[in-house]
């Protein structure tokens, strides 16, 4: 039942960090510290951003609720780190290879949730400055992307 539990703990804070990534980036990063992700809407030269700073906003409670976790017997801190890490690591998978491109490692995606999650990023981008915006999310995608995506489906 325990186990059941941590299972619980792992996908319940799993999801919560799509809420978190949501809240941050619309309220934290296109507002206080704008400065570390302005360079993402306003491409400069050079592979890294300071808006790659955020790994480790995120990074940092991922580790030290996984280290106090395992300190005290692999209680459920251990499960909201690990939580915290998987999200995190889909996070780069779809923000920064899939949908950037920062890494060339997923050329042949046909999916219409992939698509439509592109696309969605893509009108988020369309604005260069803090103020504006829309779809802060990551992996929850506003469903008027997602019908353009079947429209266009090659059968």
């Amino acid at each position: 039942m325990q186990m059941a539990f941590y299972i619980f703990i792992f996908f319940a804070t799993f999801w919560f960090m799509e809420f978190m990534a949501w809240f941050t980036h619309k309220y934290v990063m296109h507002g206080l510290l704008w400065i570390l992700h302005k360079d993402h809407h306003q491409h400069e030269p050079g592979f890294f951003e300071k808006n790659d700073a955020f790994f480790l906003i995120f990074a940092i409670p991922s580790w030290l609720f996984t280290m106090f976790g395992m300190m005290n017997g692999n209680d459920f801190r251990l499960f909201i780190g690990l939580g915290i890490l998987a999200y995190g690591i889909v996070y780069f998978l779809v923000h920064d290879v899939l949908i950037h491109r920062r890494f060339k490692w997923f050329d042949n995606i046909k999916s219409p949730y992939f698509r439509a999650l592109r696309k969605a990023h893509k009108i988020h981008h369309k604005h260069l400055g803090k103020e504006h915006g829309e779809v802060f999310g990551m992996l929850i995608v506003p469903k008027k992307y997602h019908q353009e995506a079947l429209k266009t489906q090659k059968p």
